[in-house]
């Protein structure tokens, strides 16, 4: 067995993320204010994934063994929208990936309330060490000097250029010379670094009141925006109880209802805990497993399923609990579900506290918050998400997520391994194939990070390449494959962290780790 040596370790999806996290430890903060100093710098270095006019979920471990989700994802628009007011106006978009084209919306009828910003300071408040002005420093200094964008990052700016072409000022952060970035160019956003360094300071400095939140719901609005005044003032962190589940003798900590995710992933696991242990790595057998009970979950929903409603109430028989903070508390089935542009970031310091954050911007809307430089969500502008047409969910519903920051705990209790991914629907097979990797045939980080990925979407496979023939021949007896020619970042991007152990950043998104809280300038 590996010995476990308390010190730091991130996994971040991009470079100069994980370089703000270790920087915040190196100085002497916790993980809390390393994982937020991550997210803050991620707004400038992933602006593909994430905003602080996003929605994001927080999960958090302190050394006490206490466990809270920190939910401060997206509610819909519209509190307080007199009756006869314009309909909201986006433009759809047609974004080409490599096996197919999508089509999203965007414009100032697409931006949902934010979350992000209001969730790094709720937790700041809450769980950091370090004054704020520190936690975003590395941020600042990125958005200030220029950040070079990344391969995955030029891959998800290329895929988004339709949307982040629509005004000039998206056009001056990432067409600067008329041009789009490219990997390798630099990134800079001095309104974002004016922004942060003015929060650092005076942490009441935000859009969400005052003179600023009327500037943007005017902004929006002069668009056809459905933001109020009423919408952002009226927004609040929630901090929920963990989603429990039982597998292999381990228990799964998770993102609770209202969300999907992590619900749907830990039923994945019940079912394949009841079917006994798995087939050997690599076989057919163990593909054909998988992906199995992903066909099953899926179809299952659609159908309203008893056990499917159960586990989206919450009922996994692990012990949900009741939330800490507000809930909305009506059934997550009825709530729009949204998020693509996606990151992740999990940080374990030496001292047991360990954070698993997962944020998404969606696609954005091509819209920025004048003299902010920060991208607005395009959270409702996704057909396929609202099944019973646009704008039809009421105001003041927060929105639900595949998002699920998840930790895995030993028979002690203590945090063995801790993780999360972008990838909208495909988080949850992503962090199956991960989580059973590690638990089941007890692989390697990084290669249970890296290894070919498999996703059940509706009516055939997904499948990443690298698969061998004869399990490739297994998983056509599941249904229709659809394989594809890379590796892709539509498969996710698992970030994960083994406390004392390991870190693995997936390559798929950009992943980055540290190990030990070696300074780094960004």
């Amino acid at each position: 067995m590996s010995t476990r040596t308390p010190q730091a370790m991130v996994a971040a999806g991009h470079e100069a993320s994980a370089d703000a996290a270790a920087a915040i430890l190196a100085a002497g903060g916790n993980a809390f204010d390393a994982v937020l100093a991550a997210g803050f710098a991620a707004t400038v270095c992933e602006p593909g994934f994430t905003s602080l006019a996003g929605g994001g979920f927080l999960l958090a471990r302190t050394p006490d063994g206490r466990d809270t989700l920190f939910d401060f994802f997206v509610d819909t628009p519209g509190r307080g929208r007199p009756d006869g007011a314009p309909d909201p106006v986006f433009e759809e978009v047609s974004v080409a990936f490599a096996a197919a084209d999508q089509s999203f919306h965007c414009g100032p009828g697409s931006v949902a309330v934010p979350g992000i910003l209001a969730g790094y300071l709720h937790v700041h408040a809450r769980l950091g060490r370090l004054p704020l002005a520190e936690v975003v420093a590395p941020a600042v200094r990125l958005a200030e000097h220029g950040v070079a964008v990344s391969a995955s990052q030029a891959t998800d700016l290329a895929l988004l250029a339709p949307i982040l072409s629509r005004t000039e000022a998206s056009r001056a952060i990432f067409f600067p010379e008329g041009t789009l970035l490219g990997a390798g160019d630099l990134l800079h956003n001095p309104d974002l670094g004016a922004f942060l360094d003015r929060l650092g300071s005076d942490p009441s400095a935000t859009f969400y009141v005052g003179a600023a939140a009327r500037a943007l719901v005017d902004q929006l609005g002069a668009g056809g925006g459905l933001l109020t005044v009423e919408d952002l003032a009226a927004y609040r962190v929630i901090e929920r109880v963990p989603l429990r589940a039982s597998y292999r003798g381990r228990t799964i900590v998770t993102n609770p209802p209202p969300t999907f995710g992590g619900a749907l992933l830990g039923l994945a696991l019940r079912r394949l805990d009841a079917a006994g242990p798995l087939p050997p790595a690599g076989s057919p057998d163990l593909a054909v497993a998988l992906a199995t009970v992903m066909l099953g979950i899926d179809r299952d929903r659609a159908a309203g399923h008893p056990e499917v409603l159960a586990a989206l109430r919450g009922d996994l028989g692990g012990g949900p609990g009741e939330d800490i903070g507000d809930d909305a508390g009506d059934d997550p089935r009825t709530r729009p579900s949204v998020n693509r542009g996606t990151t992740h970031v999990t940080v374990a310091d030496a001292e047991g506290n360990v954070a698993a954050m997962t944020t998404s911007n969606g696609e954005c809307s091509g819209d920025v918050i004048a003299g902010t430089g920060i991208s607005c969500n395009n959270m409702l502008g996704e057909d396929d998400l609202h099944p019973d047409g646009f704008h039809a969910s009421p105001p003041g519903l927060r929105v639900a997520s595949m998002m699920s920051p998840t930790f895995v705990l030993d028979g002690s209790g203590a945090v063995d391994l801790a993780l999360g991914s972008g990838g909208s629907k495909r988080i949850r097979s992503a962090l199956l194939q991960v989580l059973t990797a590690v638990i089941d045939h007890d692989a390697d980080l990084r290669r249970a990070v890296e290894a070919p990925r498999v996703h059940w979407d509706t009516d055939h496979l997904e499948v990443e390449p690298g698969l061998a023939d004869d399990v490739l021949a297994a998983l056509a007896t599941v249904g229709p494959i659809n394989a594809w020619p890379a590796q892709s970042m539509y498969f996710g991007g698992v970030h994960a962290v083994r406390p004392g152990l390991d870190a693995a950043g997936d390559p798929r998104r950009g992943g980055a780790t540290r190990v030990g809280a070696t300074r780094v300038s960004p």
